[in-house]
């Protein structure tokens, strides 16, 4: 199963998620507060299928943010995102 993308403003970073994790969510609600925009990618339910989140990242878990700023070119812990994207689009 492919995931669906979803475009939300000129994304500038991808959010892989899942609409029912809170951690998805908590990620989710700081890009909007933050006005961030974002191409969000919400991956399967099964964790066997995410093959094109582990190609990024080695791991089949969300949520994850890619954007190329990042040294390290993603993240994929929820604490560690928000911290982040407070550091990095917080105006």
């Amino acid at each position: 199963m492919k995931p669906l993308a979803v475009s939300v403003g000129m994304a500038a970073i991808e959010l892989y998620d899942r609409p029912d994790c809170p951690y998805s969510k908590r990620v989710r609600r700081m890009l909007d507060v933050l006005e961030v925009d974002y191409e969000e990618i919400v991956v399967p339910e099964s964790k066997a299928d995410r093959d094109e989140l582990e190609s990024i990242t080695g791991q089949r878990g969300v949520p994850v943010l890619v954007d190329d700023d990042h040294p390290d070119g993603w993240l994929a812990d929820s604490a560690d995102i928000s911290t982040y994207l407070k550091d990095t689009y917080r105006s």
